[in-house]
């Protein structure tokens, strides 16, 4: 079956990161980054692993994790700290927020919102040397606050 334009340009945006950095281009790593950069939502491993055990059946957990960290070092995917204790990936890599809903546990990007510039600022004016800040909402999304409404 033939890669659509839209994986195809995936796939060429990982072989060119790890070309660039002398790195092998393997199956498991191009399958990882489409799934992550195909869904509509924030993964963890553990959700990565069964969206593609049926193509690639022999990955293990802790392959999937070292891909993670490695697209992440790549600049292709960010680690999102939701405090729900699950560590989530994001393909999504500009400042952008996000809300977690606290009953369901649904991640969503926020769009439209103001990037935390001025706390990375006063990070750097500081001394400190950040690379990025996440801005994250707590709250019920729209489902769980009209069933808490109707309850």
């Amino acid at each position: 079956m033939p890669a659509t334009t839209a994986q195809s340009e995936i796939d060429q945006r990982l072989v060119a990161a790890l070309r660039q950095r002398g790195m092998r281009v393997t199956s498991q790593r191009l399958v990882i980054h489409r799934v992550l950069c195909c869904r509509a939502q924030h993964m963890t491993a553990e959700q990565v692993l069964g969206a593609i055990s049926g193509s690639l059946p022999g990955v293990s957990l802790p392959t999937v994790y070292a891909t993670l960290e490695l697209l992440e070092q790549l600049g292709l995917a960010r680690r999102l700290a939701t405090g729900t204790g699950a560590v989530m990936f994001d393909s999504r890599t500009e400042q952008h927020a996000h809300t977690v809903c606290r009953q369901c546990g649904i991640t969503a990007d926020l769009d439209g919102t103001p990037t935390p510039t001025r706390a990375l600022a006063r990070a750097s004016d500081s001394g400190f040397a950040p690379d990025h800040a996440q801005v994250v909402i707590w709250g019920l999304c729209a489902q769980c606050a009209a069933q808490s409404q109707a309850a």
